[in-house]
């Protein structure tokens, strides 16, 4: 083999893959433009939990803004974002926007019509259709059956989870029957349950599931969410702090009642 075919060789070896991820980004509703309210609310939120807002990637929706967005004001809300450790990515709005969020130097995202609400097409009951007219149908190919749908991936954890991992059960329920220690991650797309103190972050239903639940023996998170809603380690400590418990979502706000 010549050099030249090995340079050849060379230049069509791939420099990186394109895989599909997921991550947990954290998204401010900005419902009003009041630039010094915004730093002094965020300040408390971020005082809360420190450690879990520094470096976080964060989305702007502007779906619930009262008035028109400036170029001036956003980038006053960016900086503010910025001071206290988080990363502004992307807004989420209409396509009007788009302008705004590529002079900030971000991407827009368009509103999910599908994410807050069922699929008309299947919740809607099927019509009965008018009979037709008896005669002969015309021969076909048999219609090929339908494919199975995907089952859910649940995943089961028997050894401690230590701090700094991150265990994520996509599709399905995580279970853990093991104590969790301070600094390490629970995800999943539905529920988590865990038979042991939960001493981490727990974030359920990751990618929207409204249904999903936290489960565990002893609520001592920094942490838990609930598709994308969450409470942090001062708000649990009020009520069934080291406890069994049960969290879920009612409305836009995590409820936590006894297990």
């Amino acid at each position: 083999m010549t050099a030249d075919s090995n340079l050849d060789l060379l230049a069509n070896d791939p420099v990186f893959n394109l895989k599909g991820g997921m991550l947990t980004m954290t998204v401010i509703e900005l419902l009003r433009q009041e630039p010094d309210r915004f730093a002094r609310q965020l300040a408390e939120k971020v005082g809360q939990a420190p450690n879990f807002f520094k470096d976080t990637p964060v989305v702007i929706s502007l779906d619930k803004l009262d008035s028109e967005l400036d170029n001036t004001t956003l980038s006053h809300l960016l900086r503010i974002c910025r001071e206290f450790g988080m990363q502004p990515m992307a807004l989420r709005g209409a396509e009007s926007f788009r302008r705004l969020a590529q002079q900030a130097g971000l991407v827009l995202m368009l509103p999910g019509r599908g994410r807050d609400k069922p699929n008309e097409l299947e919740s809607r009951p099927a019509q009965a259709q008018p009979a037709a007219a008896a005669s002969p149908a015309p021969a076909t190919a048999p219609a090929e059956k339908p494919a199975a749908p995907e089952p859910a991936t649940n995943k089961v954890i028997t050894q401690p989870i230590r701090s700094g991992q991150q265990v994520y059960a996509r599709g399905g329920d995580l279970v853990v029957l093991a104590p969790v220690s301070p600094g390490s991650e629970l995800l999943a797309d539905g529920n988590i349950h865990v038979y042991g103190p939960l001493r981490g972050r727990a974030l359920a239903g990751v990618r929207g599931n409204a249904e999903a639940r936290i489960f565990c023996q002893s609520l001592e998170a920094e942490l838990v969410s609930i598709a994308g809603h969450y409470k942090v380690a001062e708000d649990l400590r009020r009520h069934l702090w080291k406890e069994a418990a049960q969290i879920s979502l009612d409305g836009d706000s995590l409820k936590i009642a006894p297990l």
